[in-house]
């Protein structure tokens, strides 16, 4: 029999979200759920919930929210978004997007232009 072992960081409620929920899901998908709820405390405050369906509504209540302090964070991160100098262009790219897709799921719209320009901001001259 063999062994699977994932890396993936415990959920803490500061860390992003969706990302975490994309990485989970496909976990979830390879593992079945009542282990990997057993191993992680945040997820202990939904362990009452009978069904994984109804799991995953409980935390995207808790942290997916569309609340106007979670807009707020979300766009002060995309607007002093800056990138490293040692830091890989697909990197910040990468986190670029992510900042973009959070944004959206919050219902927060940038258009194309802004958003390219807010990129171009973001790199080191």
């Amino acid at each position: 029999m063999t062994k699977t072992s994932f890396d993936i960081e415990k959920f803490d409620g500061l860390t992003n979200f969706n990302h975490w929920q994309v990485r989970m899901m496909a976990i979830l998908v390879q593992t079945g759920l009542k282990k990997l709820c057993l191993a992680n405390r945040v997820l202990q405050e939904v362990l009452m919930e009978k069904t994984s369906s109804a799991l995953w509504k409980r935390l995207e209540t808790l942290y997916a929210t569309k609340s106007l302090a979670n807009r707020l964070v979300l766009k002060q991160c995309l607007l002093t978004f800056r990138m490293n100098e040692c830091e890989l262009l697909r990197d910040h790219i990468s986190q670029f997007i992510t900042l973009l897709n959070d944004l959206k799921n919050v219902e927060v719209k940038i258009d194309n232009e802004d958003q390219g320009m807010l990129l171009l901001f973001s790199l080191p001259s």
